[in-house]
């Protein structure tokens, strides 16, 4: 499975501006008809069909409690394929610069990836490969303060333990081992949601949510985010085994280790530089040198003059100053692409 075939949605928090403002903007990119539906009353949501048929929704979004209600505006994206990223990144733009959208610190970005092709196996190697690498995840994604600790939590340890431990091979075994019960219907706001990788979606509506991301209309981001997510979810299909020893991030280190990770998801050449620019910008280090660029040997000092005299002449029997000696540079490693 190749990344560029999975399908995808993405829903984007913005504050700052009326859902019908911001649909209104959608509308300038997508085309079709803007209306306002009204249902469900809570929701509020405005639809703007596009001139492919497809819907996209504005909906409320209660945990935006910076601003009144009606500044409150979720962009919901229809299903969408890899094709798709140009115009989508287009919207960001619309939402942004044509209805004046923003977001704050309460903002996140949702991608969703169709769960149709993952067969049990797949979603248990998905769960291990993000349990992994999940410090260095967060690290890159800037994942501080209310949305760690609320909206976006780290995998469940015993959640990872017990796939390990039982194998599950269907998705109702997986289903108990997410909920700690066979949950057959399961709810929109179930606790379980609130995870960095979130599988009760798998249940839910059917598709895989990673919930890392703070909110951005940064059209080059989205982008980033969106090909992360789905090369995540093409290695773990096309991965025959993951480990789930979780990796501890230095703070020295991280740039080079996540731009490793990277590259074993995939993410290689031009097609995904603006994605490893943007994944990378958080981390420390060198994404170049794994223990920082090396330095140049000391050059040794010239050799005095000597024009003859007694007092100019060093004497052939003094002991050279400590540190005269030029030191051997080290042995460094360089990771090449």
């Amino acid at each position: 499975m190749d990344l560029r075939d999975l399908k995808f949605g993405v829903e984007v928090e913005t504050v700052g501006k009326t859902r019908q403002t911001v649909a209104e903007a959608i509308r300038t990119v997508v085309g079709g008809a803007v209306r306002h539906t009204g249902y469900p009353a809570s929701y509020d949501p405005w639809e703007v069909t596009d001139s492919r048929g497809r819907t996209w929704k504005v909906v409320a979004d209660s945990s935006l409690t910076s601003v009144p209600g009606h500044l409150r505006a979720e962009v919901v994206s229809p299903v969408l394929t890899y094709q798709d990223i140009p115009e989508l990144q287009e919207v960001v733009r619309a939402v942004r610069d044509l209805a004046g959208a923003r977001v704050d610190g309460n903002c996140g970005i949702h991608i969703h990836i169709d769960a149709a092709p993952f067969y049990p196996d797949a979603l248990v190697q998905l769960a291990k490969i993000v349990y992994k690498q999940e410090e260095l995840i967060i690290r890159a994604l800037g994942l501080t303060g209310t949305r760690l600790q609320q909206y976006c939590k780290p995998m469940r340890q015993e959640f990872i333990r017990a796939l390990e431990r039982q194998k599950p091979k269907d998705r109702d075994q997986l289903n108990r081992l997410w909920y700690g019960y066979r949950n057959t219907h399961p709810i929109h706001y179930d606790q379980t949601r609130y995870h960095l990788l979130n599988l009760h979606s798998v249940w839910y509506r059917g598709t895989i949510e990673i919930r890392a991301f703070d909110g951005t209309l940064h059209a080059g981001k989205v982008k980033a985010y969106v090909q992360f997510c789905l090369a995540l979810a093409a290695k773990a299909l096309n991965a025959r085994a993951a480990s789930s020893r979780q990796r501890k991030a230095n703070g020295h280190s991280d740039k080079y280790d996540f731009r490793v990770f990277a590259l074993h998801l995939g993410l290689i050449g031009d097609e995904f530089k603006t994605c490893r620019k943007h994944l990378l910008a958080n981390l420390a280090g060198s994404a170049a040198w794994k223990n920082g660029r090396p330095t140049a040997p000391p050059t040794p000092a010239a050799a005095p003059e000597v024009s003859g005299t007694a007092e100019e002449t060093p004497a052939e029997d003094a002991d050279p100053a400590e540190g005269d000696a030029p030191q051997l540079p080290g042995v460094f490693s360089r990771f090449l692409t």
